[in-house]
């Protein structure tokens, strides 16, 4: 695996763990499993930090991977002229 998928495997693991972090944080503010985040002891604030942590290390990562694919691309090579 080349730099470009390391950095399109990183992105997808940190944007699905924002949405399980917002979706958490969502639940928190319903009730709904609140003693088990109590145990925890995480609040709604943490739980969105999380989230927008890891949508920011998405985004990062898949911009960076998308600027190595560029330089990857080959350039056309000019062929001399037959003589």
């Amino acid at each position: 695996m080349d730099r470009s998928g390391r950095l399109h495997v990183l992105g997808k693991i940190t944007y699905y763990l924002g949405w399980i972090s917002l979706l958490c944080g969502g639940l928190l503010h319903l009730g709904i499993g609140k003693a088990l985040f109590t145990a925890l002891s995480v609040n709604k604030r943490n739980l969105f930090e999380l989230a927008v942590v890891c949508f920011l290390i998405c985004m990062a990562s898949e911009i960076r991977a998308l600027a190595a694919t560029e330089k990857e691309i080959p350039v056309i090579v000019k062929r001399p002229a037959a003589a």
